[in-house]
């Protein structure tokens, strides 16, 4: 199980590495492009994918400090590595979004009001172009990985491709005398990387903090009351390590059976969950059914359970 993880998170790399070059080359274009034309928006986008680059760089750290093995300080492994390269791409999207909002805003007070050269726009068209095959490339990566960082810079993709179109958009709109169009263009820009950043901070925060998708929570629920044997479920939690999922779940059984059948239950629930749900680990508690209604009837009649 843990060889197949750590290919997979070696897999992802290749997706890290991809955005990182493409973001190198649009990034240069763009604020070449940019300058070259006067364009506010396109410089913006550049400056976007700029930080895209850092960001890049820090998910595939966090990809290789992932498949580092348990040791003494860590004995659940480095999973969560991968998360918190994410947390901090996020900040470090957020700080530019910022800053390309600023330069955007002041840029309407300036005396220069001309429109910029039609070369950027169609600059920012072929590079939207390349952006979109990046993040198929990615989200279909993400999705076979099972990996919460490549489908978050996969979501950042396909963001500076919108962001790249919304820039030749205000470009083009600019050539009709309204040059206030392209600062416009800046800002919406900023205002989509920020976006983009608090959803990939908040996507990130939730698994750190042991977050969990409560469908899946539901499904795992219906998956183990039809395993026979199993009567009910007195508590089921799950959490992330990574983009490992790891159950906690307590079972009722017949209160009859001897040790070795229960346990064998149990370990039918790992199984099913193993293979149903590709979970990453699963702790199963056993209970006799009539011990946990006992308690229940004990506690509503305000008995103690130590006496």
């Amino acid at each position: 199980m843990d060889e197949q993880r750590y290919e997979q998170l070696k897999m992802g790399e290749r997706g890290a590495i991809i955005s990182i070059v493409a973001y190198i080359c649009l990034s240069a274009l763009k604020l070449m492009i940019g300058y070259m034309s006067n364009s506010e928006a396109l410089k913006a986008d550049g400056m976007n994918n700029m930080t895209d680059i850092i960001a890049s760089i820090a998910v595939l750290i966090g990809l290789r400090l992932s498949q580092k093995p348990a040791d003494k300080d860590h004995p659940y492994g480095h999973w969560k590595a991968e998360n918190v390269a994410t947390l901090v791409a996020s900040f470090i999207m957020m700080a530019v979004g910022i800053q390309v909002l600023f330069e955007a805003i002041t840029s309407f007070f300036r005396l220069e009001k001309e429109a910029p050269d039609l070369v950027a726009a169609w600059t920012g068209i072929f590079c939207a172009g390349i952006m979109y095959f990046v993040y198929r490339y990615n989200k279909k990566l993400a999705n076979k990985i099972n990996s919460q960082s490549v489908m978050a810079a996969a979501k950042d993709n396909l963001s500076d491709a919108w962001v790249s179109i919304g820039a030749a958009v205000g470009i083009i709109g600019s050539q009709f005398n309204l040059p206030w169009l392209d600062p416009l263009a800046a800002v919406i820009v900023g205002l989509l990387i920020c976006k983009t950043a608090w959803d990939i901070f908040r996507e990130a925060s939730h698994h750190l903090t042991d977050g969990f998708d409560e469908n899946l929570l539901e499904d795992f629920k219906e998956t183990i009351l039809h395993i026979n044997g199993v009567k009910g479920i007195e508590e089921l939690k799950a959490r992330n390590y990574g983009n490992n999922t790891v159950v906690d779940v307590v079972i009722l059984v017949n209160s009859n059976l001897n040790l070795e059948d229960a346990h064998d239950i149990s370990t039918t629930v790992e199984k099913v969950l193993y293979k149903e749900h590709e979970v990453y680990a699963v702790h199963v508690h056993v209970e006799p059914n009539s011990v946990i209604k006992t308690e229940k009837n004990s506690l509503r009649n305000g008995d103690s359970l130590t006496e």
